[in-house]
């Protein structure tokens, strides 16, 4: 039997020597983050999401040995244990095919067939299981017992065929193929439980599809349906190939065919079989879809937590409302608040022009460089006022911001915390402001799942979830790097290695203390001990460190292996160190390796680290796109070209912001000209894609758009 590390090398495609490496590191207490970033010749160079999804798969084999262990125990305590069993069950690949062998010997709750045996009916179930022929009537006579509850020859006989229902109900064989014949030939049927026209589930009214073709968003979809009681749903085995299974199973080939028997394995099928397939395989459904909108949410909230920041400026947030009007911070390029006010631009033309004015003002006596706008309630009209303000101020502009999950923040006690003296509604204008400039810092603060990214994300298991998009922040945030004397606690203890207690006392250690002014000085924090010093000090920027190393990812164990790159190559920390990843490759990393005491990759980061000291990856991407003027639905016609951010990308297509506060949607098929099983291959949330016009639908307020179409020079 193949081992945990031989299973997870052939299913990942990796060495089982880094396997075991990764398994060893994970049992050591070391995160993802760390693994990936400074372990690299023990695994080879696997990126974070691969080690995750090893994390992942070893906590599920870990479990499914578990639990074969507690089974054959369970077995084994009955005296039934025997080697063809034992053999079974440890070569079960899934938990369903563990339960599947358990099933017989499980304690069940009194049923129709435990009843049958207490009236000693089982002698008979197995004298009608032989199949010789005999009249099952005369076999039944025997055991007609008024004081045991069976009172005629009809009572033994509906005993016996429960027993034998029970037992091809419970046969790990039987139950295998009809589970697989239900995969490939099943359909899941969906009809509208009411009359009502406009429903938001009216594509499920009468819908039918084979449940090898189902998508995850479909499965959602009919789940929630089905909840709300919007939805009746079945699922269903064309002809008679069901109950054929069963009736195979429990027919004798080389004996006449039984009638009694045969009429038991279709109850079977009827009563127990079928209707517990039904849950398992909607169960399977559910669960591959809940995956899957995991897998979905994580890949977009990615790139969204590494947008780039638009830094260096002074910014105004806008939180637009009507009846509370649009709430307004002012904060400076490190995010400090300056100012605040709420104006009620939608009121009247005159309060839109009193609102101008008061902006006007905040604009000129901060320096105003950029402004923020919340994508909720009123947003398209405070726009309008803000394409009206910036007419005054041509060095400006703004951007629409997705403000999913500000007003969860704002009524966090986190937020109560950062800015006790703001009303709630102020905290989310400061929050959207902060969001332009620098969105990780900004976004880590409030729950991943308030972003809004995803798909159907109420309906996945939510501990499946939140681990998932926990890692998802966590690998963000230190692939970016953390300035250790400026980020927030929400920010830190999203650290490699740092809890929530570790990450609260490097603040209150800074602010007693003064500045960081090297690595080494972390080791002085309470609580942060000679682990968490490992796992944290190559992700913590100290810019105020005379230590060049120390405003970069190398990690302090590698310093000495720094400095000796530096002088193998003729180099100082005062020199331009842009070229050095190409000195490094003209001398040989493999050879300077070897020098230097370290790992070729390690080498290489190292080289590449020095190369750019403080520099913030994020800024190498493609800026976002700030605008000056206002682009309304009425204004778009089918076949215009526009520039615009993708803001979700989901199962069946893409929403692009496209600036008429509703974004577009470019449907799977519109996304490029070659076949593909989803968007996400091709684009990811930031991404700024040039896209063309079909159709506008003003009254349900709908853009439909092409990605391929605006690509294609040949048509409009």
């Amino acid at each position: 039997m193949e081992s945990i590390s031989q299973i997870l090398s052939r299913e990942l495609d990796k060495k089982q020597e880094y396997v075991e490496n990764v398994i060893s590191l994970l049992d050591e207490g070391n995160t993802i983050p760390f693994i990936a970033r400074y372990r690299k010749e023990m695994h080879g160079a696997m990126d974070d999401t691969t080690l995750r999804n090893l994390e992942t798969r070893l906590s599920y084999l870990r479990s499914l040995q578990q639990r074969r262990d507690e089974v054959s125990s369970a077995i084994e305590s009955q005296g039934k244990l025997t080697k063809e069993l034992a053999d079974a069950i440890a070569g079960a690949a899934t938990l369903s095919e563990v339960e599947d062998l358990y099933r017989p010997y499980k304690q069940k709750r009194r049923t129709r067939a435990s009843v049958a045996r207490e009236k000693g009916l089982e002698p008979l179930a197995d004298a009608l299981n032989a199949q010789d022929g005999r009249d099952p009537r005369t076999l039944a006579m025997d055991f007609v017992n008024p004081e045991k509850g069976v009172d005629t020859v009809e009572d033994a006989l509906a005993g016996a065929s429960d027993i034998l229902a029970e037992a091809l109900s419970d046969d790990p064989a039987i139950r295998k193929s009809l589970r697989e014949l239900l995969r490939r030939q099943g359909t899941l049927t969906c009809k509208a439980a009411s009359e009502e026209e406009d429903s938001v589930y009216r594509l499920y009214a009468d819908f039918s599809c084979p449940i090898s073709r189902l998508q995850d968003h479909q499965i959602l979809a009919i789940n929630r349906g089905e909840k709300e009681e919007k939805l009746k749903v079945t699922v269903c085995l064309p002809g008679n190939e069901g109950p054929a299974v069963v009736c195979r199973a429990a027919l004798k080939p080389t004996a006449q065919v039984s009638a009694f028997v045969r009429a038991a394995a279709e109850d079977a099928y009827d009563r127990l079989i079928f209707p517990s397939m039904q849950r398992e395989i909607r169960s399977e459904l559910t669960q591959r879809a809940g995956q899957g909108a995991i897998r979905n949410f994580a890949v977009n909230l990615k790139p969204l937590l590494l947008q780039p920041p638009v830094k260096g400026f002074v910014t105004m947030g806008l939180d637009p409302g009507y009846r509370n009007g649009c709430k307004v911070a002012v904060v400076d390029a490190t995010g400090k608040v300056l100012d605040t006010a709420v104006v009620y631009p939608t009121f009247s033309q005159k309060k839109k022009q009193e609102a101008i004015s008061l902006l006007s003002g905040l604009m000129r006596r901060h320096g105003v460089r950029h402004i923020a706008v919340g994508n909720g309630t009123a947003s398209r009209e405070t726009e309008a006022m803000t394409v009206e303000l910036l007419q005054d101020f041509p060095e400006a502009s703004y951007m629409i911001v997705n403000e999913a999950g500000a007003s969860v923040y704002s009524a966090s006690p986190l937020a109560a915390e950062e800015f006790p003296d703001y009303d709630v509604n102020l905290r989310s204008a400061v929050s959207i402001a902060r969001r332009l400039q620098d969105p990780l810092s900004e976004l880590v603060k409030i729950d991943p799942k308030a972003i809004g990214v995803g798909q159907y994300q109420h309906d996945c298991p939510q501990k499946e979830l939140d681990t998932a998009l926990n890692g998802v922040v966590e690998d963000c945030v230190n692939a970016v790097g953390v300035d250790v004397n400026t980020a927030s606690v929400s920010l830190l203890r999203q650290v490699s290695g740092l809890t929530a207690v570790t990450a609260k006392n490097i603040v209150a250690y800074r602010e007693e203390n003064g500045p960081f002014t090297g690595r080494a000085q972390l080791k002085k924090v309470p609580k942060l001990g000679p682990k968490a010093y490992e796992q944290c000090a190559g992700f913590l920027r100290i810019p105020e460190s005379r230590e060049l190393l120390d405003h970069t990812g190398v990690h302090p164990e590698s310093y000495q292996a720094a400095r000796s790159l530096l002088k193998l190559l003729g180099r100082s920390p005062k020199d331009s160190l842009a070229d050095l990843p190409d000195a490094l490759a003209r001398y040989g990393s493999e050879k300077a390796a070897a020098e230097c005491g370290v790992g070729e990759l390690t080498l290489q980061d190292i080289a590449r680290e020095l190369s750019k000291p403080g520099r913030d990856p994020r800024e190498e991407l493609p800026p976002p796109i700030l605008r000056k003027d206002v682009l309304e639905l009425k204004d778009l016609k089918p076949g215009m070209k526009l520039a615009g951010t993708v803001r979700n990308v989901i199962d069946f297509g893409v929403f692009v912001d496209i600036g008429v506060h509703q974004d577009g949607l470019v449907h799977i098929s519109q996304v490029c000209n070659r076949r593909i099983s989803h968007p996400s291959q091709v684009v990811k949330v930031g991404d700024v894609v040039d896209v063309m016009v079909l159709e506008v639908d003003e009254k349900r307020r709908r853009i439909s758009l092409s990605m391929k179409q605006a690509a294609d020079n040949s048509g409009i």
